[in-house]
């Protein structure tokens, strides 16, 4: 990628707002994180795996940058969706 490409990374977002990232550890030395909304609840757990093994996940596996903060902004973000929609994700998968 040349210095004139800007790179791209996820921003896990809920209810119009960065979700927030919490890192628990474990007793045997291993971690898994979770993003939460802070608006209605709702998460999504992550658990570590080797970058190893990712080509197990088949063909068209991607690993992904995404943004982990466990104070995100607080103010809302733009709805990339026209505003007739009513947010849905009934879009197709790329």
């Amino acid at each position: 990628m040349s210095a004139e490409q800007d790179s791209k990374v996820w921003v896990p977002t809920c209810c119009n707002r960065v979700m927030r990232y919490n890192l628990f550890g474990q007793r045997d030395g291993g971690a898994y994180g979770a993003f939460v909304c802070t608006v209605c609840n709702k998460n999504i757990t992550l658990e570590q795996e080797s970058s190893a093994k990712v080509s197990n996940y088949g063909p068209g596996t991607s690993v992904l940058s995404v943004v982990a903060s466990p104070r995100p902004p607080k103010e809302e973000r733009r709805n990339n969706r026209s505003v007739d929609d009513d947010a849905t994700t009934d879009e197709p998968t790329l």
